[in-house]
This record gives C-alpha cells, sequence and structure tokens, in this order.
C-alpha cells in the first residue's frame, strides 16, 4: 500500500469518525465507512463509542479476511448472500433506517436463525411509562394513542399490563430528542438512527429521534406505531432477531397497515413473561387455586452431573445424561421430561460427550472417536464418522466442545489443554496448539461441558458447579453469589429456590416476586454499563478522541 492511497483513506477515516461521534448521518459508501458501522452493530468487538479508538479493541481487524468476515457476519444476520464484500445489496441495507440498538449484545458470534434475549427481564407483570418529551410535529393525545397500542403488541402476547402515568417514578420513560441528548449516543437527524432502547436492567427508557418524519397510519415518513413496538421490545428484553419477518428485526421496513407478532417475537416474549392467561370458567367455590407447580425432576437435582448441554438449532437448551435428555425453560425443566435419546435422536446413542450447534443449523454429537450430524433432529445418511476425518487434529474422548462468541471458532477441552478449530482454515489448527487451559482466567481443568447460552456467555460446568465465562472480558465472571455456582438451584429450578427465580444476564441475578420493590435499581442502574452507551463527552473530548481515532486507524491499516 503506497503512502497516498494510506492518506486518502486516512482522510475518509476521520471524517467518518468525526461525524459518527458528532451525531451527523454517516453514508455507508467504502470499506472504512462500512468499518464504522460494523463496529457500532456488534460485528467487531468494542463493548462503548469510546472504544472505537482503542487499537486493541480491534485486534480482530488486522487483515482483510477478518474485516470479510465481519461483512459476512452481517450478511448472515441480514439475510442476504454471505459473499464477504459490499455489493450494493449489502451497502443498500447498511443505509436502511434502523434501531440504534446493537445486533449483537456481547461478544459477536455466530448464531443461528432465532430470537435472542439480552438476558434481564422486569420481576413485575404492571409495568409503568411516561412521556416525559413528545414529538414536535405530532399532536399529543394522537402520541399517546399510538404509544398505547405499541404496549399492547407485547400486552397480548404475554400476562403484562401497561399503565400510563403523567408524574412519579415509572419503569419506562419514553422521550423524543434532537442529536446529543444526554445519553452519550447522539441521534443523526433525518434517516440513518431511528431511536434507541434500553434494556430493564439499564432502566428501561425509549428515545425517538425527533428529527424524523414521524406519522401514524401513512406510508409517508416513520410509523410512530411500528418503531415503538420494536423499541419496547428492547425495553423488555430483547435483542434483535435475525428473521426479517420479526418486530425485533433491526431495520426499518416501511409503513405496515396490519401490523402483527411474528412467531419468533411471540417465542422470545414469552421465554421471558409466559403466556397470556387464559379464560377461566367460574365455579361455586370461593377457594383460590394453587399456582401449577414447576416441573421438577428428581434425578437432576439428586445428582446434578450430566453429559452435555448444548443449544439446539430451534433455540432450545438441551442436558443429556446416559440414555435420557431433558429439555430447560429459563428457571427449570421444561414438562414433559425426560425423554428417551434413542427415540428422539434415532441413531443416536446414550452417554454423549459433547454437541454443538454450527452456523449451518446442523447439530454435531461427539463420543469417544466419533461423532453424529443431525439435520432437524434427523442423522445425516453416511454417520457416525470419525472424529479425525471430520475434524482432523482434535483429540478422541475429549472432555467437551463448544463453538465460542468471541471468534465463531469451535474450541475442544481436553484435560488442561484446548484446541481451537477453524473450519475455513487449512490445516483448521494450527501448529502452536494445544494450549493450557489456564489462558481461560478462572476456569478449572478437566471440564465435563460447555455452551454458550442465549445472553452471549459460555458457561462451563463440572461435578454439579458451573462457572460464567465472560467472552469480552475473557475471565471468569464476577457475580454475588461468586462462580462457581450450584447447577441444580440455577439451572434446574431444584427445591432450594423454588419460591425465588434466577436470571443470568451481564451482572445481576433477579428475584420476580411480585411482592418485591417493583423496579429494578431505577435510580442506579439507568443509563449506566449500557451496551452501547457511556457518558456524554465534552468538546474537548471529543477533539481528542477524533485524533486518537486517526492515529490508531492508521497503526491498524498499516498492519494489514
Amino acid at each position: 500500500m503506497n503512502v497516498n492511497s494510506v492518506i486518502n483513506r486516512l482522510v475518509a477515516l476521520a471524517l467518518t469518525v468525526v461525524s459518527l461521534t458528532t451525531g451527523s448521518p454517516v453514508s455507508v459508501e467504502s470499506d472504512a465507512q462500512a468499518l464504522i458501522y460494523l463496529t457500532r452493530y456488534g460485528y467487531v468487538d468494542r463493548s462503548t463509542e469510546t472504544q472505537l479508538a482503542s487499537t486493541s479493541k480491534f485486534a480482530n481487524l488486522k487483515s482483510f479476511d477478518d474485516f470479510k468476515m465481519a461483512v459476512m457476519e452481517f450478511q448472515a444476520f441480514a439475510g442476504l448472500n454471505q459473499t464477504g464484500t459490499l455489493d450494493p445489496e449489502t451497502i443498500k441495507l447498511m443505509n436502511t433506517p434502523r434501531c440504534g440498538v446493537r445486533d449483537f449484545i456481547g461478544p459477536s458470534g455466530h448464531r443461528s436463525k432465532r430470537y435472542a434475549l439480552q438476558g434481564s427481564r422486569w420481576r413485575v407483570k404492571d409495568l409503568t411509562y411516561r412521556i416525559s418529551r413528545y414529538p414536535s410535529k405530532l399532536k399529543k393525545l394522537d402520541v399517546d394513542i399510538e404509544i398505547a397500542r405499541a404496549f399492547d403488541v407485547w400486552a397480548k402476547a404475554t400476562q403484562l399490563n401497561f399503565i400510563k402515568r403523567d408524574t412519579g417514578r415509572v419503569h419506562i420513560e419514553i422521550r423524543f430528542e434532537n442529536y446529543e441528548h444526554g445519553d452519550g449516543d447522539p441521534f443523526d437527524g433525518p434517516g440513518g438512527t431511528l431511536a434507541h432502547a434500553y434494556f430493564p436492567i439499564y432502566g428501561g427508557d425509549a428515545h425517538f429521534d425527533d428529527a424524523e418524519t414521524w406519522t401514524i397510519n401513512s406510508y409517508k415518513g416513520t410509523n410512530l406505531y411500528q418503531v415503538a413496538a420494536h423499541e419496547f421490545g428492547h425495553s423488555l428484553g430483547l435483542s434483535h432477531s435475525d428473521i426479517r419477518s420479526a418486530l425485533m428485526a433491526p431495520f426499518y421496513r416501511g409503513y405496515e397497515p396490519t401490523l402483527e407478532l411474528d412467531v419468533d417475537d411471540i417465542l422470545a416474549i414469552q421465554a421471558l413473561y409466559g403466556r397470556p392467561p387464559t379464560s377461566i370458567i367460574a365455579t361455586t367455590t370461593t377457594k383460590k387455586p394453587k399456582p401449577p407447580q414447576k416441573p421438577i425432576s428428581s434425578e437432576l437435582c439428586a445428582n446434578p452431573t450430566f453429559d452435555t448441554i448444548f443449544t439446539g438449532p430451534d433455540a432450545n437448551t438441551y442436558v443429556f445424561k446416559g440414555d435420557r435428555y431433558w429439555k430447560l425453560d429459563a428457571d427449570k425443566i421444561s414438562s414433559g421430561y425426560p425423554r428417551s435419546i434413542w427415540k428422539d435422536w434415532g441413531g443416536l446413542p446414550g452417554n454423549i460427550k459433547a454437541a454443538f450447534t454450527w452456523t449451518n443449523g446442523r447439530l454435531y454429537f461427539f463420543k469417544n472417536n466419533l461423532y453424529w450430524r443431525f439435520t432437524n433432529m434427523r442423522m445425516d445418511h453416511g454417520y457416525p464418522k470419525p472424529i479425525s476425518t471430520g475434524f482432523p487434529g482434535v483429540p478422541d474422548n475429549f472432555d467437551t466442545a463448544f463453538v465460542w462468541s468471541g471468534n465463531g471458532k469451535i474450541y475442544f477441552f481436553k484435560g488442561s489443554q484446548y484446541w481451537r478449530f477453524d473450519p475455513s482454515q487449512r490445516p483448521p489448527i494450527k501448529s502452536s496448539y494445544p494450549k493450557s487451559i489456564s489462558n481461560w482466567e478462572g476456569l478449572p481443568v478437566n471440564m465435563q461441558s460447555a455452551f454458550q447460552y442465549s445472553n452471549g456467555y459460555t458457561y462451563f460446568f463440572k461435578n454439579g458447579e458451573y462457572w460464567r465465562f465472560n467472552d469480552r472480558s475473557f475471565k471468569v465472571d464476577e457475580g454475588d453469589p461468586a462462580f462457581p455456582r450450584a447447577v441444580a438451584s440455577w439451572w434446574f429450578g431444584c427445591p432450594e429456590l423454588t419460591n425465588r427465580l434466577k436470571v443470568e444476564n451481564d451482572h445481576n441475578a433477579f428475584d420476580f416476586n411480585d411482592q418485591d420493590e417493583d423496579i429494578i435499581d431505577a435510580d442506579t442502574t439507568k443509563h449506566t454499563e449500557n451496551h452501547s452507551r457511556t457518558t456524554p463527552l465534552n468538546g474537548s473530548d471529543r477533539q481528542k478522541l477524533h485524533t486518537i481515532a486517526v492515529l490508531s486507524i492508521l497503526s491498524i491499516i498499516l498492519l494489514r
């Protein structure tokens, strides 16, 4: 790369960085602008806007191949042809108005087609909201009606109720703002980012760009009802879906007169809040019925060790033990389990050692020196096969295997060592492997199972305990109580915690008993540690950020 080429690219990059941090519209037309876009929406690892200038956060972009993989990740998420290049269809979608929330919460990871849960939720059924600042071009009464309709989309699919308040403390605050508005994530004027919202753990608020032409029941402008319904999905704990027809898909599709939740949306919201109550026929007795008991597996509670745990292509979590298996809900065993492995998974033996779902939607099982491949719970023709054939370099009889969200590669653990397997490379395992598990800070050796959960964290299991591994900080996460924790109570809903619902999220486990305080630390968590926001920068800090960003990106280009 000659000096003039470097200078020209630096100018384009610098202008893009300045535009992004000052809240001006950014049009994606070049690799440099696409890099900014991919970083902002989670395809390149970055925890906050200000870390755009951190060289360490761009360690995965030292080569064109890494940039190509990030583009392919976006294309896969958006349902486009995975060319790895900025073809016209990709550029067009990158310039489509969209939600400002990142597509991947936590480290960028390859996932199959399904909804995604951020990892936190409200612990009460009656949620309050207030519109503290209205849009400048619509009547207040009309806005009130549309916002109520947007909440009602989610109320109809759950047991939630939404109550509007004009004063006092509320769960969700709604504001229409322009450009920089105090949360470190400025709007960009007409088009581009339409709105953004906080997950429950960060306060649940929803902000809308007042520069947009918000409309009601019109093909002109941007439909308020549709965008609000999407944003409130985030306020309730949903991440973006890679199903194009889902309401929680990030891209604005234009006015839809008959907006309905996709099946994907319904499965997602009901995974957090349950199904809507069914009608009950009145009886002559006034005795209050007892609530249904959670399905409890005495076998797993008595001995919470198992062979393997994994997330299937259907987004459900499964536990295999011996010749039987269980499906997990958010906090317990699903009803109707355990079931027989050989009856439901024809051709698969018991005592499976490891399993994972790959980006092609196929499920891989491992035992001893063999592996099986399944498509839609049916074994593919020609299996099982030797591990040495399909996964050359991987040892037989390993302890566990999983797809790590940090880079989308497959990791195999055995004893005190691990191997990284990259199917796109030849050979798929570099000569520098195996390496010591001590590199995974806080993990013991001889792990029994591991998998990536829907919240983006990797979980490791051994002897009835588990460790939550933070893929971003690359160490066992801190928590209260500390890790390791008991599998039986936190994953299987065993009697120790039958009155307490534990939910894994970024840093907290919430008690969802309705009698408790009904707002999740609203004064302390709101607008802190957000997935893509930080404290607003003053003018001097912005100028320093621009300079650091340019120098940082220069070093990246020269390293390619």
